[in-house]
C-alpha cells in the first residue's frame, strides 16, 4: 500500500527514525520562532498566516500541508506514511514547544536558539528522508511538478515557489531577518553532512528513494 510504504525491513528503526526526525523538526522550528531573528521562508509565510487567521503556528502549519498535499493529486503523486505524518506531527509538536520555551530578550541567548535550531533542522530533515517513507508535503510537490515538467529543476522551481511563499510571508507580517539569510545559505550543507549518516541502506528500502548528497541542496527540507 503506497500510503504506508515497504516497511518490511528494518521496520522499528525507520518508523522510530521518522518520528525522531518529525519531533526535532518541529521543535528546530520553535527554537527559529523564539528567537525572533527570522524564519525560514514557508515559517515566514506560516507566522505570516497565524497573525492574520489568529490561529496557532502549529495549526497554520498543518492546514498549508494539508493543502499542499491537495495538490499532488492533479501530479499523481502518491504520499508515503512519512508525508501524512509530516502534515500532523510537526505541527502538533511546534506549538507545543513554543509553548514550554520561555521568552527570552538577551542577544546572545536568541542567536544560540537561531543556531540551535538550524543545526536541528538539518539533522532532523535528515532523519525523516532517511527514514524512506515519504517526503514533506512542501517537497514532494517541488519534485512532482519536475517530473511532469521535463527539463525544469527542482532548484528553479523551488527557488520560484519559496521567494513567492517568503514575500507573501513578510507581506502578512511573518518575521524575515538574519535567520532567514543564515538558513538559506547553511541548511543545504547542513543537509548534505546528516543524510549520509541517517539514511537507511538502499538495500534495506526497496521502492522509498530518498535524496542524495549530491540533491540535498536542491530538495531539502521544506517539510
Amino acid at each position: 500500500m503506497a500510503l504506508i510504504g515497504n516497511l518490511r525491513h528494518r521496520p522499528v528503526r525507520r518508523l522510530v527514525q521518522l518520528y525522531l526526525g518529525l519531533v526535532l523538526y518541529g521543535v528546530s522550528m520553535a527554537l527559529m520562532i523564539r528567537s525572533h531573528l527570522g524564519l525560514d521562508p514557508w515559517d515566514v509565510f506560516h507566522q505570516g498566516l497565524s497573525k492574520l487567521t489568529d490561529l496557532s503556528f502549529g495549526t497554520v502549519t498543518i492546514g498549508v500541508g494539508a493543502l499542499v498535499l491537495l495538490l499532488w493529486i492533479p501530479l499523481r503523486q502518491r504520499p508515503g506514511l512519512g508525508t501524512v505524518s509530516n502534515v500532523v506531527v510537526i505541527g502538533l509538536v511546534v506549538d507545543a514547544t513554543v509553548a514550554l520555551l520561555p521568552r527570552t530578550d538577551p542577544l546572545g541567548l536568541r542567536i544560540a536558539m537561531l543556531i540551535t535550531g538550524i543545526v536541528a533542522n538539518g539533522a532532523a530533515t535528515a532523519l525523516y528522508l532517511g527514514a524512506r517513507l515519504g517526503p514533506g508535503p512542501r517537497d514532494g510537490l517541488m519534485t512532482g511538478y519536475v517530473a511532469r515538467r521535463p527539463g525544469r529543476s527542482v532548484r528553479l522551481v523551488r527557488t520560484v515557489i519559496e521567494v513567492t511563499v517568503l514575500a507573501l510571508g513578510w507581506l502578512l507580517g511573518g518575521t524575515v531577518g538574519v535567520g532567514t539569510v543564515a538558513y538559506a545559505l547553511a541548511i543545504g550543507p547542513l543537509a548534505q553532512f546528516f543524510i549520509p549518516l541517517f539514511a537507511v541502506p538502499e538495500s534495506t528500502a526497496r521502492g522509498s528513494a530518498t535524496p542524495t548528497p549530491g540533491d540535498a541542496a536542491s530538495v531539502a527540507p521544506t517539510g
